[in-house]
Parts: structure tokens; C-alpha cells; sequence
């Protein structure tokens, strides 16, 4: 039983250390098993995210390659289009070329032929001169001889001889040089001064030297005149204005020579009627109100003038005497719509003459600055225009076509002509001006006694009110070569001793009747 006993002691001892060591063994081998599974279950998680993200990174590298390619093709595309738009373009002006080189070639052929022609007639020219001066000198030799004279007394002799007899000749050659010559300019001068008319049409309202105010009642001039006549003392003493106060119904007239005074003393009286209140202290107070209004007018006129005519950049004090304009008058012609007629029409007629459009619209606009300064600076208003552009920084050739409008000093531009024939063109055609009909007769008058203080004149005519004068001349004593000189002699007095608007024709008529009567 010991023994047994022992042996299975020991066993239990023996199997109770196996067991304490063999435990924590198998729950370390647990745990172990455990982190692998995890670390698995970790990294087969982590592989498979890491291979959806190379999935997306793949797909969006791939539309990103996808959206570039696009972006290549349709630049290459246009890039494409581009090449053959210029290849196409390159083709045309190719074409171009060979057809102006045909033409080239042709011309120099063309040229090539001309040449020889001249040449031929160079020569045959040559030898008519050489033919022409061994007959002269064969017939020097005669006139020596039969008339026993030197060489200089038949010089002079023939010489005389041949002056009487091609008088007449070389004034109908003169005629139709002149006439072929004028033939051409008259026809493009014309087409220039139609066209110009034609495209432009000015309105204009004609300015008086007196204004009439109109009023609601025949009451209202006692008021205006005011106890002991203060009130219109007051008010001609505040705007320089006249004012005429007579039987006319319901009406005041204002006088004054400046439109500019009549314009405010206008503007004063419509508000005081308006307003009732009329004393001196209002009266200074209303007319000190419109005079800032009006100049502020002023101003938006010369600018809205300067927009009309397209010129821009003009110093703001020419632009403010530019608005003055509007309030003067030149022979009852408004002189800012004036000044827009010459600057339209100067415009046209430097296109048709490939001249600066701009720069002929801005002299023909400033031409007759000076006319709102004439009344406070002595000298003409051309002067003073041209001086007053010439102080704002205005270029030499405007100053200069300011100053030659008028002839007071010789034009030498053709900005400066086309400024003079286009204030001719708005002053002189029908209804811009109005003129005293003394003063008209006297011009036609004039006109007349010129045309017959020459000799062999019979009558002598003045139509087309003064812009034309017919001379009837009589035949026996006046041919038609002589006629043709009579007439500019006639139109070079007149430029001398008149002075007119425009140009005057000079039409000389020479003509022989025969009369018969049958019995």
C-alpha cells in the first residue's frame, strides 16, 4: 500500500506541476493565436482598403488622363483649324499676288510700249526741229536777200508780223486750255459742294435785336414799372437791357445789341411775372439767380456743340465761349448753328479730299470764335478767334485756317480753303442771311457800273441776286477772242472793288443777228 501510496503521491505532485507550468503556456498560446488573427484580420482589412484606394487612385488617374486627352484633341483640333484658316488665308493672298504679278507684267509691257512709242516720237520730233530750223534758216536767207534787210531788222519785222497775226490765236488757245482745264475742277468741284449740301441740312432759328416778353395782363406793366418807375430801373440797371414799354397789348419789348443780356433780362422778367413779387431786391436777387443758371446753359451748349460735331478735347473756356455763340447773331444768322454748318460741311469735303476729317470739323466749329469777344476786344473777329485758340493750345494749322477765313491773311493750307469756301457755302446759300435792301440794290448797282466801264459794252445785267452778271457786248466793235478777255477783265475788277459772299459769274454774250422781212 506504501509503495502504491507513494507512487501515487508522486504521480499527483508530478501531474499537479505539469499542470501549474502547462497552464499559463496554453493561455499565452492562446492570446498568441489570438493577436495573429487580429494582426490577419488587420492587415487583410488594411490590404483591402489599400487595394480600393489603388482602384480609386487608378480610376481618377484615369479620368484625369481621359480629361487631358480631351483637352489635347480639341486643342489640336483647333490648332488644326487654325493652320488651315491661315493656309487658306495664304492660298488667297497667293492667288492675289499671281494675279497683281499678271497685271504687273502686264503693265510693264504696257510700259515697255509706251517707251518705244515715245522714243519713236522723240525722234520723229527731233527731226521735224532739225527740218524746222534749216527752213528757217533758208528763209532768212531769202528775206535778206530780197529785202536787203540784217538779220536782227527781220527778226524784229517778223517777229511783229507774227505777234498781229496770232493775237487771236493765242487768246483762243488760252480759251480752250482754260476751259479744258476748268472742264475737270468744275465738275469735282461740283460734285464736292452738291454732295456737300445734299448730306447736310442746317435749321436755325433767326435772331432779332429786340425780344418781346409776353404778359398775362395789361395790369402787370404797372407793376413791372413799379412806383416812380424803381422796379424798371431795377432791372435795367441789373441785366444792361432797355426795356420799351409802349401801347403793344400785353407785350414788353427788350432791347439790347447782346442776345446774351436780352436772354437774361428774358429769363428774369418770365420768372418775377411768375412769381408776383416784384421789387428791387427780388429783381437783383432773380437776375443774379438766372445769369448762374445761364451759365451753366452756356456751358452744356458749347459742349453738347462740340458732341454734335464730333470734336473733342477742346479746352473748357473755348467750349463756354463756344455756348456764347449761341446767342449771336451775323446778318440774322445764328452763328453756333453756323458754326456747325462749316464744321459738317468742312467734314464732307475733306472726305472727299482725303484730307483730316477731324481736323477740318474743328477749324470749320472755331472759325468764328472771335465773334462772342468782338463786342469787348478790338480787332476782327478772325484776330481775336485765332488769338484766343492760340492762347488754349490749340495746333498751328487751326489757328491758322481761325485767322485766313477772312483774308486777313493769305491761306496757305487746305484746311484753311475748305473753312473759307464753307463759311461762303452757309452765309450764302438762299434764307441764311438777311440783308438790307439798301445795301443789296447798292451791290447790284455796283456790280452793273463795272461790267460797262469797259469799252465796246452794250448793257450789262445783275441776276441771280448778284451771284451773276451778264455783259451783252457789241459785235462789231468786240470779237469773240476779245470776248473771252473782256470777261476775265471784268471778273478781276470786280474781285478788286467788291466785296461779296461767295463767287459772282461773269457771263459775256456776243451775238450777230441778221434781219429780213418778207413782202
Amino acid at each position: 500500500m506504501q509503495p502504491m501510496l507513494v507512487i501515487y503521491i508522486l504521480c499527483a505532485v508530478s501531474a499537479g506541476g505539469i499542470l501549474g507550468y502547462g497552464i499559463p503556456r496554453l493561455i499565452d498560446k492562446k492570446r498568441m493565436e489570438s493577436a495573429n488573427e487580429l494582426a490577419k484580420r488587420i492587415i487583410e482589412e488594411a490590404r483591402k482598403e489599400a487595394q480600393a484606394q489603388k482602384k480609386e487612385i487608378i480610376l481618377q488617374g484615369k479620368d484625369e488622363i481621359l480629361e487631358a486627352r480631351r483637352g489635347m484633341e480639341q486643342e489640336h483640333r483647333e490648332q488644326e483649324r487654325e493652320i488651315r484658316n491661315k493656309e487658306k488665308k495664304i492660298q488667297e493672298q497667293g492667288e492675289k499676288l499671281e494675279v497683281k504679278l499678271e497685271n504687273a507684267g502686264k503693265k510693264e509691257q504696257e510700259c515697255l510700249l509706251m517707251e518705244k512709242k515715245f522714243t519713236l516720237k522723240e525722234k520723229e520730233l527731233h527731226e521735224m526741229q532739225e527740218t524746222l530750223r534749216h527752213r528757217l534758216q533758208e528763209q532768212d536767207i531769202r528775206i535778206q536777200e530780197i529785202a536787203g534787210l540784217t538779220p536782227e531788222e527781220a527778226k524784229a519785222r517778223l517777229f511783229a508780223d507774227v505777234e498781229a497775226r496770232t493775237r487771236h490765236e493765242v487768246a483762243r488757245m488760252m480759251r480752250l486750255i482754260e476751259t479744258e482745264a476748268k472742264e475737270s475742277a468744275d465738275r469735282k468741284a461740283k460734285e464736292i459742294l452738291s454732295t456737300a449740301i445734299q448730306r447736310y441740312a442746317g435749321d436755325y432759328v433767326a435772331e432779332q435785336t429786340v425780344t418781346t416778353v409776353t404778359l398775362p395782363s395789361e395790369d402787370m406793366k404797372g407793376r413791372i414799372i413799379g412806383r416812380e418807375g424803381r422796379n424798371i430801373r431795377a432791372l435795367e440797371t441789373a441785366t444792361g437791357v432797355d426795356l420799351i414799354i409802349d401801347d403793344t397789348p400785353e407785350a414788353i419789348i427788350l432791347s439790347s445789341y447782346s442776345p446774351l443780356r436780352r436772354q437774361v433780362a428774358k429769363m428774369s422778367l418770365e420768372r418775377l411775372i411768375q412769381d408776383g413779387r416784384i421789387h428791387p431786391a427780388r429783381i437783383e436777387d432773380i437776375v443774379g439767380k438766372v445769369e448762374q443758371e445761364l451759365e451753366v446753359h452756356i456751358r452744356e451748349v458749347g459742349e453738347q456743340a462740340t458732341f454734335d460735331a464730333g470734336v473733342h478735347g477742346i479746352h473748357p473756356d473755348i467750349v463756354r465761349t463756344l455756348g456764347q455763340l449761341k446767342f449771336r447773331t451775323s446778318f440774322s444768322q445764328n452763328v453756333l448753328q453756323h458754326s456747325l454748318e462749316v464744321a459738317s460741311l468742312c467734314g464732307i469735303m475733306a472726305a472727299e479730299l482725303n484730307l483730316d476729317i477731324k481736323k477740318a470739323k474743328r477749324a470749320g466749329l472755331l472759325h468764328d470764335l472771335g465773334k462772342a469777344l468782338d463786342h469787348e476786344i478790338e480787332g476782327s473777329h478772325a484776330t481775336i478767334g485765332a488769338d484766343m485758340a492760340k492762347r488754349y493750345g490749340e495746333s498751328k494749322d487751326i489757328i491758322h485756317a481761325i485767322a485766313a477765313h477772312h483774308e486777313d491773311i493769305p491761306p496757305k493750307s487746305a484746311i484753311a480753303v475748305l473753312v473759307q469756301a464753307a463759311d461762303s457755302l452757309s452765309g450764302a446759300r438762299p434764307g441764311a442771311r438777311k440783308e438790307l435792301l439798301k445795301n443789296y440794290v447798292k451791290r447790284l448797282e455796283d456790280l452793273e457800273n463795272i461790267a460797262t466801264s469797259f469799252d465796246g459794252i452794250a448793257k450789262a445785267y445783275a441776276i441771280q441776286a448778284g451771284r451773276e452778271v451778264r455783259v451783252m457786248v457789241n459785235s462789231d466793235d468786240v470779237n469773240d477772242d476779245a470776248a473771252y478777255l473782256l470777261c476775265k477783265d471784268i471778273a478781276e475788277k470786280i474781285e478788286r472793288n467788291l466785296t461779296y459772299p461767295g463767287q459772282i459769274r461773269v457771263t459775256v454774250i456776243r451775238e450777230r443777228r441778221a434781219v429780213g422781212f418778207a413782202k
